[in-house]
């Protein structure tokens, strides 16, 4: 019994231990992207804020052209101007933002060609951009200011925590019959047994087709307001 007892509370200690937990390493590799300067970019010699968006499924693989269908790719193409980088990687089509450490050397090359604030440096992406966007956070806590998943999850909340000190503000459908609601809400009130600093907003009746929600400006406006 008393072995048992001792067993349990190694087990109830050692679980914020396991929180913070370092992920497995990842092969590192080199996704192609589409980028955007804001259009005072050569006439200022200032920094400025990085976002990097993660796209959904479907615009997986070699053209760069598929990220224009919709989200911050889309709203460039469509000549919408933004005071801010954009950096819009894209996921092989056999992969998953999950699979592979790609953001390592879009990072340093965007650091070593750009001037970036690395103060109010974003990250946000949906469906399995979503799950880019929280996994890739929880990869490189220390290097963002906020990030803003849309619709998405992660593969394993024992690595939420390490999160905690990460301004986040998610989104989701009540109605998502492609990625259920409760892949978000489980990460956000393991995040919030942490402390951690979210927001959580349920669309009530909505699908999986929230890419509606980067054509506002409420998304970038809470976003350049966070800094590290």
């Amino acid at each position: 019994m008393v072995r048992s007892l001792f067993s349990l509370l190694l087990f109830l200690i050692g679980l914020p231990l396991m929180a913070q937990v370092k992920p497995v390493p990842k092969i590192k590799e080199r996704y192609d992207y589409l980028l955007y300067l804001p259009k005072d970019y050569k006439a200022k010699q200032t920094t400025y804020p990085l976002v990097i968006y993660l796209h959904g499924g479907a615009q997986r693989g070699k053209d760069l052209n598929k990220l224009k269908e919709y989200g911050l790719p889309h709203l460039v193409d469509q000549g919408r101007d933004f005071n801010f980088i954009i950096a819009s990687p894209q996921c092989p089509q056999d992969r998953y933002w999950t699979t592979n450490d790609w953001f390592d050397s879009l990072y340093t090359e965007l650091k070593a060609k750009y001037r970036i604030d690395p103060k109010r440096v974003y990250l946000t992406g949906i469906s399995i951009g979503g799950y880019g966007t929280w996994h890739t956070a929880m990869d490189y806590p220390d290097t963002f200011a906020a990030i803003v998943p849309l619709c998405g999850g992660v593969n394993d909340t024992t690595q939420v925590c390490r999160l905690k000190q990460v301004p986040v503000w998610t989104f989701h459908g009540t109605a998502d019959d492609a990625i259920l609601i409760g892949e978000t809400e489980r990460v956000v009130n393991t995040l919030k047994q942490c402390g951690g600093h979210v927001k959580f907003t349920k669309l009530a009746n909505e699908g999986h087709g929230i890419q509606y929600l980067y054509e506002k400006d409420t998304i970038y406006d809470w976003l350049l307001k966070q800094h590290k």
